[in-house]
């Protein structure tokens, strides 16, 4: 079957979708040889245009003042791309102003995709540079009208037209049309429609057997690209992804920790067969405190299973013994505590700062047990704490309007959950009553710590 392209340019108010305006569209239809149609227009975008967008386009508030709006042209859209690949320059900066307006509308407009620029990158290694202006005086093409969405698409369509010529480029072309993946490797009761109607947002999926059992659990910031790697990859776990999944499923979070918390929760729930290394993977170190034979309170670390497990006071988990080793020298030194009381000293006898004195004689019986473990008592609760302070995170929720909330209460999150943007952050009832409460854990405990530190601009509200 022969293929069908729309190649799509659009002039906007902005450069991000979820808050500018589409002022003006054109499509073409082409069949990878000669045009077959050929529609644009103005749009009013009902808002202003900004005036270094009127410097760069052209097009002003009174171009567009009687020119439809976005939902006038809408059916006209769909119809002119139905069945078609939709094909832009940098696609994703088009795709989702459409899509966006779509959205608006109350309609999820979902199209295969190609851009130009990714495929001009793969096939013409080594240019300079490969945005449009760069690739229409590499291929000698004249656009008279830069920056104006007719033009721009005939600039599309010569460079298009130009990779196409060569076989091999078609080849390419057809790879990142599937997202990377070769019809063949995909499972028998998927199809590409239904990867490419997938959400390009950020979230939670889940892998289901013919049985609807969740079978795999993971999170990405872009769902539909993250599906479309684990089905073009050639690994042992690809293999029986491939071999195993019947159905997709997801759930959009915006936020990326909220996406990794929750994926850490429905890993732990539902148990999932291929997720199996992870879940034992993740902390085989342990942090237990004890009491010796003469009543001290003791720490010490050990690498168990969950059957050994239960029969500790686990205070922490680690992922490598240096971690926690690290973290026990921290507790020595903020509390005064005994190396060998820590089990970080293997010698018998006094420990070693003992002679520094910064040891008060517990390991050789100066100081008692009783004035000891008041010190170990409160080292305990502070290896407990991965946090020193209670906070809110609050971060992108899952549309433009919507708040993601994150609480963490002595030291462990204690619940997540949205909240309207319109709602004020600065009352911590009103943050409260957005959350779904947990039990946070070590792990949950290691995701919020790594996301703060790569994320050091995140809003943290402490309290």
């Amino acid at each position: 079957m022969k293929k069908k392209y729309a190649i799509i340019d659009v002039e906007t108010t902005g450069g991000k979708a979820s808050r500018d305006r589409i002022i003006e569209i054109a499509v073409v239809i082409h069949d990878g040889n000669q045009i077959l149609e050929s529609w644009e227009s103005l749009i009013n975008p009902e808002t202003l245009i900004p005036w270094n967008i009127t410097i760069l386009t052209g097009i002003n508030d009174q171009m567009v003042a009687n020119a439809p709006k976005f939902y006038e042209v809408a059916r006209k859209i769909v119809e002119l791309t139905e069945g078609a690949i939709f094909v832009a320059h940098n696609a994703r900066f088009d795709y989702s102003f459409i899509g966006e307006e779509f959205k608006r509308l109350g309609y999820t407009y979902t199209r295969k995709q190609l851009c130009t620029l990714r495929l001009a990158r793969q096939t013409l290694p080594g240019l300079y540079a490969y945005g449009l202006d760069a690739l229409s005086r590499h291929f000698n093409i004249h656009n008279q009208a830069r920056h104006r969405a007719m033009g721009d698409v005939q600039a599309t369509i010569k460079v298009l037209e130009y990779i196409l010529q060569h076989e091999d480029n078609r080849e390419k072309a057809e790879l990142l049309i599937n997202l990377g993946i070769k019809e063949a490797m995909l499972p028998n009761n998927l199809s590409l429609e239904l990867i490419h109607s997938l959400p390009e947002a950020c979230g939670v999926y889940y892998f289901h057997n013919d049985q609807n059992e969740v079978i795999y659990v993971g999170k990405s910031i872009n769902i539909q690209k993250r599906i479309a790697e684990h089905f073009a990859d050639k690994t042992e776990k690809a293999r029986k992804l491939q071999e195993q999944v019947h159905d997709i499923s997801f759930e959009v979070t915006g936020s990326e920790l909220l996406a990794l918390i929750h994926e850490s929760f429905e890993i732990k729930r539902l148990l999932p067969g291929i997720n199996r290394a992870q879940r034992t993977r993740s902390f085989p170190y342990m942090l237990h405190a004890y009491r010796n034979e003469q009543g001290y309170l003791c720490f010490g670390i050990v690498e168990t299973v969950a059957k050994t497990r239960r029969k500790l006071d686990i205070i922490a988990e680690f992922p490598k013994i240096s971690s926690a080793k690290g973290r026990l020298s921290s507790a020595r030194e903020k509390f005064g505590l005994c190396e060998k009381l820590l089990n970080l000293s293997p010698h018998t006898g006094p420990c070693f700062h003992y002679h520094l004195k910064q040891c008060t004689g517990a390991c050789v019986g100066i100081e008692s047990p009783e004035m000891y473990n008041e010190r170990a008592q409160q080292a305990k609760e502070y290896l407990c704490r991965i946090f020193e302070h209670n906070f809110f995170i609050i971060d992108q929720g899952r549309e433009e309007e919507e708040l993601a909330v994150v609480l963490v209460e002595d030291g462990h999150l204690r619940g997540y959950g949205y909240l309207e943007r319109s709602e004020s952050i600065a009352d911590t009832h009103t943050l409260r009553s957005a959350l779904k409460p947990v039990s946070g854990n070590a792990e949950t405990n290691r995701i919020i710590a790594r996301f703060l530190s790569d994320n050091p601009k995140i809003e943290v509200l402490k309290f």
